[in-house]
């Protein structure tokens, strides 16, 4: 089976089209205001008329109210939603209930985390995948940071693989981790949040490659 893959951090017409026509699953859009790849809901409703049938649309959220998501929701109709801050499996649970909508969570990987047993306890909320992405003290995702792909569990609930990605890299990563799905976003830009449609390619290339085992 292919790995999936998501390319996150949206912000041009043109990322779009690079991305599709590169092959990817998803696209992202960041709503979390402090993120440098953050989009309006206007930007992200007029971003998402010129995604097709067939990609999926994934709306990132840190820490946001379930009347904050149902504001996007009534713009842009996301496929997904992809819990990225603090929330708890019951917070992500009843928020995604409300809003009619699958779910996933992101956790940071770090040394003091028992991985699986918080996987478990957004798995047994209903997530329809975890995120696992690098560490850091202050930021939210778009660390440009790996954690040990040698510690990616197996486990029966599709397991995305994040952070540090690169065209260079991500053959060697899915090889290494097996995961479900991978999502990058500063791996295939030339700017925050301005992507490269070269990279695009080549790192879509890659996750072809890895795929083939």
């Amino acid at each position: 089976m292919r790995t999936r893959a998501k390319i996150c951090g949206i912000t041009r017409t043109e990322d779009i089209y690079a991305a599709v026509n590169a092959g990817v699953d998803a696209i992202g859009f960041v709503f979390y205001a402090p993120s440098p790849r953050a989009v309006s809901i206007e930007q992200a409703r007029v971003l998402a008329q010129h995604i097709p049938a067939y990609v999926s649309i994934v709306g990132l959220f840190v820490n946001a109210t379930s009347d904050e998501i149902a504001q996007v929701l009534a713009e842009v109709s996301l496929d997904i939603l992809q819990f990225h801050g603090d929330e708890t499996a019951t917070q992500c649970q009843k928020i995604a209930q409300e809003n009619k909508r699958r779910w996933y969570k992101a956790i940071q990987v770090k040394a003091d985390l028992d991985v699986i047993a918080e996987i478990k306890q957004y798995q047994q909320a209903g997530a329809s995948a975890m995120l696992l992405d690098a560490w850091h003290p202050e930021l939210k995702g778009g660390t440009g940071h790996c954690f040990d792909w040698e510690k990616f569990p197996k486990l029966d609930i599709p397991l995305i693989l994040a952070g540090g990605l690169t065209p260079e890299n991500i053959e060697a990563a899915i090889k290494t981790t097996g995961a479900y799905a991978v999502d990058v976003s500063g791996g295939v830009e030339f700017a925050k949040g301005i992507k490269d449609q070269q990279l695009i390619q080549q790192f879509m290339q890659g996750v072809q490659r890895g795929s083939a085992q």
